[in-house]
């Protein structure tokens, strides 16, 4: 991870719920710096800090915000969506019958062949390799079984997940509100 003092492409704006903690971690919740002073004209957010740099109008200057509140809190206990990006995160971008990270496809425990669902219980990650080999067969049938059993996740446990995937560059500004977890869990 790069923590820079200098600015960011595009001068991003990390999003921090009302309770001062990010909407996401994986992704990082930002908004272009269009977006955050947008929301800061319709006081819909509160500016935490600054980047050095400042945008004109003929009658205004405003230092662009490096770190923004929303005013009113958004509730994270909905279930999260069944998404690709989410059941990769779910099982933490690796294959979960060898563990690898390259390749990576959705897997039916139950195959669709034998009326197996795409839901969070039934889908697995698996690498490209490892779901060939398992094919259209039971995963007891195939001799491979995940690491673990395949279920829907609360958006907490994806949070958490997520920040076990620090981003390569963030802003000096925005390290008081991350909080990265140094070591992944096998």
């Amino acid at each position: 991870m790069n923590v820079t003092s200098a600015p960011l492409a595009g001068w991003p704006a990390l999003v921090l719920n009302a309770d001062f903690r990010p909407l996401s971690y994986y992704p990082l919740s930002l908004w272009p710096w269009q977006e955050a002073v947008k929301a800061v004209f319709l006081e819909r957010v509160d500016v935490v800090a600054h980047y050095d740099h400042e945008v004109h109008s003929p009658s205004f200057a405003m230092k662009l915000p490096s770190v923004i509140s929303l005013r009113d809190y958004v509730h994270q206990d909905r279930p999260p969506a069944f998404t690709r990006f989410n059941v990769f995160l779910r099982d933490g971008f690796s294959c979960q019958y060898c563990r690898s990270p390259d390749d990576l496809t959705f897997d039916h425990v139950v195959p669709r062949s034998k009326g197996g669902r795409t839901t969070w219980e039934n889908i697995v990650t698996a690498c490209a390799p490892c779901n060939l080999r398992k094919g259209g067969k039971y995963a007891h049938h195939s001799g491979m079984r995940p690491f673990k059993r395949p279920r829907r996740p609360t958006m907490h446990e994806l949070q958490h997940i997520g920040r076990r995937f620090p981003p390569h560059h963030m802003h000096e500004s925005w390290m008081d509100y991350l909080y990265w977890d140094v070591e992944l869990e096998a």
